[in-house]
């Protein structure tokens, strides 16, 4: 499948440029008459956009993919009109982006679900992680309060209830083996792997890295049931503007479909779930 998706992807010409272009992306009309709508990534994951492109060969939409290096970027281009829509992120940290930050942006559709999982190149079993050990978590807020989460689901510290889904390291409330909590951003994280006991990595740049859950994972983040509600479903974003634009709607309406949903599956192995729900 990741074999046949290479090829598709040069068949289709979704070009994945590097980040930095400039100016207003909107209603850009290639030479062949498409409507170009640049949609920002981060990491490597682009396999599901083979089938979507696909769906959108109807309506005339060409999707450009514009590769970003880390989280910090992609909202900000989006707001500033450097591309169309950005799909790498869930609604907790594209809130807390528009609280921080002040961008005018909105979620316009659900995309999949990254199970947040451990890792270590030393440890067979979250149970062997030992009293002093060094666990290294994303560093930006809403992640690196998930990994804390996740860690607490695990038995090893608990947090304060009060702060949410998004606790911080000082909202630790308990922590048996003194664990040393070391916040990194998060596409430094499996490189760091080398270093500490064990990482709590996000999907995008396990993937990237070759780690497969079922594999590679000492502990793995249970989704046996996704809420339509939850804070961590992955979604694409545009600007309020551009809330209720038709082709925008076309792209997520092409992404929520069977045939998309069956190359997440096959394609990912775990680490990312179909998470659209029908209305």
């Amino acid at each position: 499948m990741k074999r046949k998706g290479s090829l598709l992807l040069l068949t289709f010409l979704l070009a994945i440029a590097a980040a930095g272009c400039t100016g207003n992306a909107s209603e850009v009309t290639s030479e062949e008459g498409k409507t170009i709508v640049k949609v920002g990534l981060v990491g490597e994951m682009a396999e599901m956009w083979v089938p979507i492109q696909e769906n959108l060969e109807d309506d005339g939409i060409q999707i450009e993919l514009i590769k970003f290096a880390d989280y910090t970027l992609p909202n900000q281009a989006l707001a500033d009109g450097e591309i169309d829509l950005n799909a790498f992120q869930h609604y907790a940290f594209l809130y807390n982006e528009v609280e921080a930050k002040g961008l005018d942006l909105v979620p316009i559709g659900n995309t999949i679900i990254a199970p947040l999982n451990v890792y270590s190149l030393k440890l067979e079993s979250i149970d062997q992680i030992k009293e002093g050990d060094k666990i290294a978590i994303p560093n930006d807020v809403t992640n690196g309060g998930r990994a804390l989460k996740v860690l607490e689901s695990a038995g090893l510290i608990e947090v304060d209830p009060q702060a949410g889904y998004n606790p911080s390291v000082g909202d630790i409330t308990r922590n048996p083996l003194q664990l040393e909590i070391i916040e990194v951003e998060a596409s430094n994280l499996p490189s760091l792997l080398p270093d500490v006991s064990a990482a709590v990595i996000n999907g995008n740049h396990a993937h990237d890295h070759g780690l497969k859950p079922a594999e590679d994972a000492i502990y793995s983040q249970s989704i046996d049931s996704i809420e339509s509600d939850n804070p961590y479903i992955n979604i694409i974003a545009a600007r309020a503007e551009d809330a209720e634009n038709e082709v925008y709607l076309k792209v997520v309406d092409a992404y929520n479909q069977p045939n998309v949903a069956d190359v997440i599956n096959e394609t990912y192995d775990g680490l990312y779930v179909p998470a659209w729900f029908e209305n």
